[in-house]
């Protein structure tokens, strides 16, 4: 099947090591499609939970992906999040087509791009990370008894249930806070004189026009891979907020099945602080 061309494409908040995690949704989506630009805003590891030891071929198969799209050309931005903000000792580090940053800023047609996850603006985590954390856990599990939930349902033909969307759009203060969010972010973009702001963090898919006294600016959102399965896409000068749903599983390669076997990602971040393979830091 061939590959969908896109120019630039975003995810953010994969939570990578998180039974929540959509791991084979997103693989199949990063195979249907060959971005010029791919930019990983955040959370795609979650580090915060990797202790538990729960890492499945199908996320290994995310990352092997990812990097096997880095070796045909793509060009990688990964950015760092709250979750994977262990990697952030290791900013502006480059591999190949893989950058590793905090932030990005992109020259687009119409004008200059601002990428970075979002946690700067999350008090929580500022000042309480252990909390932070616990809310972080306690996700994870409402989305694993979510799921089993859904199982369920599906069984006896009724349609799923979330749990965490159902709290969050029935509770006035996390809608405050997400408008908040993202009138900050935007503020931020029109003072730097940004023609668009992108962010994750939130978990809310998002697109819209922010106007201020000094400006406008086009705030996005990429969403995540736990329960909207979204992305964003810039093509031909256009923005648009991909909405996966069931798309066509891709045939796998026989040489990647087979690489799968040798990838190990304790292995891998060990080779990096151990600053081993010629890697420089």
């Amino acid at each position: 099947m061939a590959k969908r061309k896109v120019d630039l494409v975003v995810i953010s908040d994969v939570h990578l090591g998180t039974y929540g995690c959509r791991a084979e949704e997103l693989y199949n989506y990063l195979k249907s499609i060959k971005p010029d630009i791919l930019v990983l805003n955040g959370d795609i590891i979650d580090i915060w939970q990797f202790r538990k030891r729960y890492f499945p071929k199908s996320h290994l198969k995310v990352l092997k992906q990812i990097i096997s799209m880095a070796s045909k050309g793509t060009e990688v931005h990964y950015l760092t999040g709250n979750h994977d903000e262990f990697l952030r000792r290791f900013s502006d580090l480059k591999m190949g087509n893989i950058n590793l940053a905090d932030k990005l800023l992109l020259p687009l047609a119409e004008g200059k791009a601002w990428f970075f996850h979002g946690d700067i603006f999350d008090a929580s985590i500022q000042s309480a990370k252990w909390l932070a954390k616990f809310g972080g856990w306690s996700y994870d599990l409402l989305i694993r008894i979510n799921s089993i939930l859904n199982w369920f349902l599906r069984k006896v033909g009724k349609e799923p249930y979330s749990f965490s969307k159902k709290i969050k759009n029935s509770v006035k203060k996390a809608l405050s806070y997400i408008q908040s969010f993202e009138d900050a972010a935007a503020e931020l973009a029109i003072e730097q004189g940004y023609k668009y702001v992108i962010c994750g963090h939130i978990h809310q898919p998002q697109l819209r026009v922010v106007n201020y006294e000094k400006g406008a600016c086009l705030y996005l959102n990429s969403g995540d891979w736990i329960e909207n399965l979204t992305a964003l896409e810039y093509h031909e000068g256009h923005w648009e907020l991909y909405q996966h749903e069931k798309a066509p599983i891709m045939e796998e390669d026989s040489e990647q099945e087979e690489a799968l076997n040798d990838l190990n990602l304790e292995r891998i971040l060990k080779k990096v602080l151990a600053n081993e393979d010629g890697i420089r830091i």
